[in-house]
């Protein structure tokens, strides 16, 4: 991800939309997490210095229709009533410590359906139901 050169810009015309780029997001969702993260890690009787060797993060990927979103005042631009969020969902967080065979989780979502645990990737205000904007918008972040 981190040599990915796509453009985040590229969007079709007339659509109004505000992409993150995945590294970034996904950065910025495990900092989120680095309480209980820790609290992982001690809770499994590892020192943060005991994994050297890296960790595995498993991840939900999710497209959702907001439903009407719509404010009435004037003066603005005419916008779509309606808004899709692209989010990822951090599942689980797992250590390879230097002395052990097998990986230990150390973070598990305790609410994996709930809005609070999804960060966002892309946000468009546009119908769920136009698939050729959703696919012109998304193709480059699941790509």
């Amino acid at each position: 991800l981190s040599g990915w050169a796509s453009s985040v810009d590229d969007s079709p015309p007339d659509t109004i939309s505000r992409r993150f780029r995945y590294d970034v997001a996904l950065v910025s969702a495990l900092k989120d997490l680095e309480e209980d993260i820790m609290e992982g890690l001690i809770e499994s009787g590892m020192e943060d210095s005991a994994c050297t060797s890296g960790f595995s993060v498993m991840i939900k990927e999710s497209c959702d229709g907001m439903g009407d979103v719509s404010e009435k005042h004037g003066g603005g631009p005419v916008i779509p009533e309606k808004a899709v969020r692209f989010s990822i969902t951090i599942m689980t967080v797992s250590v390879l410590a230097d002395d052990e065979e097998e990986e230990v989780t150390i973070f598990t979502e305790p609410k994996p359906n709930s809005e609070l645990s999804c960060k966002p990737l892309c946000l468009i205000f546009v119908d769920e139901s136009d698939h050729e904007t959703l696919t012109a918008l998304l193709g480059p972040i699941i790509a």
